[in-house]
């Protein structure tokens, strides 16, 4: 029984996806539930799992390709008994399709191990496959490997007529300059397109300050122990410190938590923070909801949940959409201080940073104390100077005395 392989459905925010990457390549067993393929979509990546058990049989959208919601990507023949037919099969299907590509290059494509938008340019070009080294996953030929073993061979007689350059001295220290062209990928894209928007669609504007980390510091190294002991491995970190701060003072002062929404100032009466995450793909911004009614433990472990999941790719869209306050933390990367951009169509974003011990004039002495700048970027078009600064001092003064956030005072 051969069973059709989909693209997941997309949500109506996302038009298409690209096919990342195959886990299998055609005629390769699998199991029901084991991962295929993974889909990129300008907000997530997306898994793609086995239907049931069987032998994946031909692959219809290759890496690098569009795909729509619930469009078939894959073929899968189910049950063990199938597996002999399906290679035949596979291979069958690559022959018809490069039929005037070298033997080689039908070889090739019968192996699985030639992404179909290559296939189709080799076609055009008369390329000989088995003579380009495939550089994608389990050696497989991609539409960039095509491309560079044409542009590598274009460029051949141009070195042979000039003989003059073998004999050229070599510069002493010149060695092989490379470069490498890959396509910007959906999320990177998305990222892209919508710190560019915030830009130039927003009236942003940046106030600064600084704040003693010592007191929370000391309560954390206090009671991180016993926190973590009660709450079951949950860790007492700083950023839990940050959000019930933030939410207190988002409480106080309601323009930072609106949005604008046409010609119409939109206020939140609840405080859904958004919290930076950096991946190997690009800052995604899960959203921790209703953050009042969560306690500085479920705040820890929700965070936590969210960084592991996000370094899997397994973080839904739901997760990562709406919000009406971002912070984000460049401290963990070392960062000292910055500007960060707003997360349209959120008013404001607060930035962390590292924490530095400076010498800092207290009571007419110099002390040394653990201090971090913080940053609140802002859209000027809603929020008045003084509201930026009352509310990043109202974030200073609650961390400097964490009894405050306690006591919403």
């Amino acid at each position: 029984m051969t069973i059709e392989i989909k693209a997941p459905t997309f949500p109506e925010s996302v038009q298409d996806g690209t096919v990342a990457a195959w886990h299998k390549k055609a005629g390769d067993t699998v199991s029901r539930d084991e991962h295929l393929v993974d889909i990129e979509t300008d907000k997530v990546v997306l898994e793609v799992v086995a239907p049931a058990d069987g032998i994946l049989g031909p692959i219809l959208k290759g890496e690098g390709e569009t795909v729509l919601s619930n469009e078939v990507i894959a073929q899968l023949t189910e049950g063990a008994g199938a597996a002999p037919q399906a290679p035949a099969a596979a291979a069958s299907s690559a022959a018809a399709s490069s039929s005037s590509s070298a033997s080689a290059s039908s070889s090739a494509s019968a192996s699985g191990f030639v992404n179909p938008a290559a296939q189709k340019i080799a076609s055009e070009k008369g390329i000989d496959l088995s003579k380009v080294a495939g550089t994608g996953r389990d050696g497989r030929i991609t539409k960039e490997d095509v491309v560079n073993y044409e542009k590598s061979v274009a460029k051949a007689p141009a070195k042979t007529e000039a003989p003059k350059a073998a004999s050229a001295p070599v510069l002493e220290g010149q060695g092989i300059r490379v470069e490498k062209r890959v396509p910007m990928t959906r999320l990177r894209a998305r990222i892209a397109e919508r710190l560019l928007d915030a830009k130039q669609s927003t009236a942003m504007l940046t106030t600064f300050n600084e704040v003693n980390m010592g007191p929370v510091m000391a309560l954390r190294s206090r009671y991180k122990d016993q926190f973590e002991k009660v709450h079951k491995g949950t860790k007492l970190g700083f950023m839990g410190f940050f959000v019930k701060a933030a939410v207190e003072a988002l409480r106080r002062i309601p323009a930072v938590n609106a949005s604008i929404d046409g010609n119409d100032i939109v206020y939140h009466g609840y405080q859904d923070i958004g919290v930076a995450v950096s991946t190997d793909k690009g800052l995604v911004v899960p959203v921790l909801r209703n953050a009042e009614n969560m306690s500085l433990a479920e705040v820890e472990n929700t965070i936590r949940d969210f960084g592991i999941r996000a370094r899997d790719g397994k973080l839904s869209i739901e997760e990562m959409t709406g919000g009406t306050f971002t912070i984000t933390n460049g401290g963990v990367f070392g960062s000292l201080m910055s500007t960060p951009i707003l997360n349209p169509p959120q008013a404001a974003i607060l930035g962390m940073h590292k924490i530095q011990e400076r010498p800092m004039a207290v009571n007419g002495k110099v002390e040394i104390l653990p201090m971090m700048y913080l940053a609140l970027s802002y859209d000027h078009r809603l929020i008045d100077g003084k509201e930026a600064v009352q509310f990043l001092v109202a974030i200073k003064d609650m961390i400097e005395d964490p009894a405050r956030i306690l006591l919403e005072v």
